[in-house]
This record gives C-alpha cells, sequence and structure tokens, in this order.
C-alpha cells in the first residue's frame, strides 16, 4: 500500500514554516503547478556562493532523497535554475539565505 503524498503546495508551505521557525528567511522565487511541480531549492550563503538541490528519487533504496543539482557562484547557479525553469514550467523555485549554510532538507519528513 503506498503513502499518500502531499501536493507540492502543501509541502512548501510547511517547508518554509519550518524555515521560520528556524529563523532562515525563505521565498518563494516561482510559484508552480499546485498538486505536482517539481521543486528547487536555492540555498543563497550570502558570500556570492549558492547551491540548489533537487528531489531525486533513488532506485536502490527506493527513498525521495535531496540532491545538488548546481552549486558555485550564484549567478552561475541562477542561470542553471533559469534553464531547469525553460524545460518545465510547472516548477517550483524557493531561496533559502543562511550565512551558515542551513536548508533543513536533511531533516525527517522533507524529503
Amino acid at each position: 500500500m503506498s503513502t499518500p503524498r502531499l501536493t507540492t503546495e502543501i509541502w512548501i508551505a510547511a517547508y518554509l514554516t519550518r524555515a521560520r521557525l528556524a529563523a532562515i528567511p525563505a521565498f518563494v522565487v516561482q510559484k508552480g503547478d499546485h498538486t505536482a511541480g517539481a521543486v528547487l531549492i536555492k540555498l543563497n550563503t550570502l558570500d556570492g556562493q549558492a547551491k540548489c538541490f533537487q528531489r531525486s528519487f533513488d532506485l536502490m533504496s527506493g527513498e525521495r532523497q535531496w540532491v545538488v543539482l548546481s552549486e558555485g557562484l550564484e549567478a552561475d547557479v541562477d542561470a542553471s535554475i533559469a534553464k531547469q525553469r525553460g524545460f518545465d514550467p510547472d516548477l517550483w523555485v524557493i531561496e533559502i539565505e543562511d550565512k551558515a549554510g542551513r536548508h533543513l532538507l536533511d531533516e525527517p519528513g522533507l524529503s
């Protein structure tokens, strides 16, 4: 029996709440499909560097996990995100701003 999945919009609301409770600024940069849109999380460390995470499915374990799509200069990460948005108009983009590099994606319930 499969586990019911949250809609993307509900997952994002929960993620933004977790970030707010951890005092991590988080913003919706691009809204996508409310039900099943893919999500990119951009981590801006406020030093000219950034990372972009995307959710991936691990075929070996059957688990969903967050993997780095791109990292480096913020402008390069932004270009990578723009390219992904060109492929997928239903894509959500969330930006996290944290000098310490916290993104909360490794916490239980966020995969």
